[in-house]
């Protein structure tokens, strides 16, 4: 029996009651799978400005119903405090999803990013606090380097932020670390590194890269690389992130408590490199890529050249230790993506 695989069975000998926000987003719906298949009590909050009402209903159809009857949602909103209270009523663990992504998004519109991403932020510890539960884990941002040119990224060493995006996750550590001084509320932020994987959306103005790029090939669409492609990033899959997500909630190691962690796999892959992997699983199904050329345009503002993460400080607190490498994941979610896109 693996590590991960025995600390699963240990969470699901003891069941708790869990808060998800963003439950109908990518990474809040593959939590609340993972939780409701180990035996755990779930309560989702979201108001669906970027969440999908089938990623819940996939959830539903993969767990069954028996495991499902264990869900409570809510629909709302994370920028009114009554809902965040409503929400936090008899919950253990909160796993804070719930935000306006996308650094184009934030350029676009920084008053919905900030109101969501800070004002909805504070709302939810504040709920947390007062319904004194065990431990609060919030989804950080690897945008918070910013224009730092250290690499690999530590946690310590950040640089300024590059778009309001990166603003608004980096208030969200600062507002953690003060209610964790100022009132005790125990909590852990996850450095997130570009993650993957299935029920991520392929459509839409801010389409993450990797679904995006999958569905224009396979619909024999043109794919954009901003830049030369030589830009890299540490893609995460998403397995690895909920791995991360568990252990950060149950953790009793003290010292691992009101800290900050990178969540990636500590691999560095170019856009350029992207396209050849995601060419040479798709080629399979559809021989016409065996030819096929992106197009090369302009830098996208607020974007950072090269991302790579140092996890040694994961490993040694929580004891993360993410299994799916960009290869692995990829080769893992490529049937949902192609089943997605029928």
């Amino acid at each position: 029996m693996t590590t991960t695989q025995t600390f699963l069975k240990q969470l699901t000998d003891k069941p708790a009651t869990w808060l998800v926000t963003g439950v109908a987003g990518f990474i809040g719906s593959n939590l609340l799978e993972t939780l409701l298949n180990h035996e755990q009590r779930v309560i989702g909050l979201d108001n669906f400005a970027t969440g999908y009402q089938h990623n819940l209903d996939q959830v539903k159809e993969l767990v069954g119903e028996k495991k499902w009857s264990n869900f409570t949602f809510i629909e709302g909103d994370i920028r009114q405090l009554s809902t965040c209270h409503q929400a936090c009523v008899g919950v253990d663990y909160i796993l804070h999803q719930a935000a306006l992504g996308s650094v184009p998004r934030s350029l676009e519109d920084p008053i919905n990013t900030n109101s969501t991403n800070i004002d909805g932020f504070l709302n939810m510890l504040v709920a947390a606090r007062d319904a004194k539960v065990k431990r609060f884990v919030y989804a950080a941002s690897s945008s918070t380097y910013g224009d730092h040119p250290d690499l690999p990224k530590v946690e310590d060493k950040i640089g300024r932020p590059l778009s309001p995006y990166a603003v608004t996750k980096y208030v969200n550590e600062l507002y953690a670390d003060v209610f964790a001084r100022c009132y005790g509320l125990e909590s852990i932020g996850l450095r997130y590194f570009n993650v993957f994987g299935p029920r991520q959306d392929p459509d839409g103005a801010y389409a993450a890269v990797i679904p995006k790029w999958i569905a224009a090939m396979v619909r024999d669409e043109p794919v954009y690389i901003n830049g030369d492609g030589e830009t890299s990033r540490d893609f995460c899959y998403i397995k690895n992130v909920v791995q991360a997500n568990l252990l950060a909630a149950t953790t009793e190691n003290k010292a691992a408590i009101n800290q900050v962690y990178n969540i990636a796999v500590g691999d560095c892959t170019t856009l350029n490199q992207l396209l050849d992997y995601l060419r040479e699983n798709l080629v399979v199904h559809f021989k016409k890529l065996e030819s096929f050329k992106p197009i090369y345009r302009d830098f996208r503002s607020g974007d950072v050249r090269h991302s790579l993460a140092d996890i040694s400080k994961a490993h040694n607190f929580l004891g993360y230790a993410p299994i799916y490498r960009v290869r692995e994941g990829l080769t893992e979610a490529l049937d949902w993506y192609l089943t997605s896109l029928k």
